[in-house]
């Protein structure tokens, strides 16, 4: 297995000192591959509302990192273009929100950028089935999205070795992705369940995240 790419999400961040964070998430470049996880939320598909593009358009000044911008959003079709075009590498988006989802994937790959699909805790793999050809990343939410620091579900990581055993016998390409409640205590079952982009909030910028790439 390759080593994991640790993906810590600015959601948990100081909204006050986005540079300084970005600076904190190139330190541990050292370990390993590193994605920055941007959450966009828009009040609707999750209760809360976080930021936009502009917010994203001035990071993206400050980093050559990649950005996997995770759209928590309704319609995520109509708001492709202005993040990719903010600075967006990745562009992960909800099963759950959106009919088209074939032609959003391939909209994202025209634009010359990875496409990732995310479930939430309750939506199986087995939905996914059509598009995981397609697809760059899956993400697999181990908590109900919308806040930070809840604690992960278990039985989410099943999901996560469905999808170990469905890229290993159909030689799919996707990478597989777990966001939510990934802290100390929980990190070893992450990876042993096949994981490969771990996204870390509270625990990565609290320091209490032990990671070793």
């Amino acid at each position: 297995m390759k080593t994991p790419i640790l993906s810590p999400s600015l959601l948990s961040a100081d909204f006050l000192h986005l540079s300084d964070a970005l600076k904190k998430i190139e330190n541990t470049k050292s370990s390993g591959d590193v994605f920055v996880h941007i959450d966009v939320m828009d009040g609707i598909f999750v209760p809360q509302i976080s930021y936009g593009q502009p917010i994203i358009k001035s990071l993206r000044k400050a980093t050559e990192l990649v950005f996997d911008v995770h759209l928590m959003i309704e319609h995520p079709e109509n708001h492709i273009d202005s993040f990719i075009d903010c600075g967006a590498d990745y562009i992960t988006f909800h099963y759950e929100n959106t009919v088209h989802i074939d032609r959003i994937i391939q909209h994202i790959h025209e634009r010359g950028k990875k496409a990732g699909i995310a479930i939430v805790p309750t939506t199986p793999v087995s939905v996914l089935s059509e598009i995981l050809p397609l697809v760059d990343l899956v993400l697999v939410m181990t908590v109900n999205p919308g806040f930070g620091g809840q604690k992960l579900i278990p039985y989410c990581l099943k999901k996560v070795e469905k999808l170990v055993e469905l890229k290993r016998n159909m030689d799919y390409n996707y990478l597989i992705s777990v966001d939510g409640g990934v802290n100390d205590k929980t990190l070893p079952a992450v990876l042993e369940a096949g994981t490969e982009v771990v996204v870390s909030g509270s625990s990565f910028f609290n320091d209490t995240l032990n990671w070793k790439g």
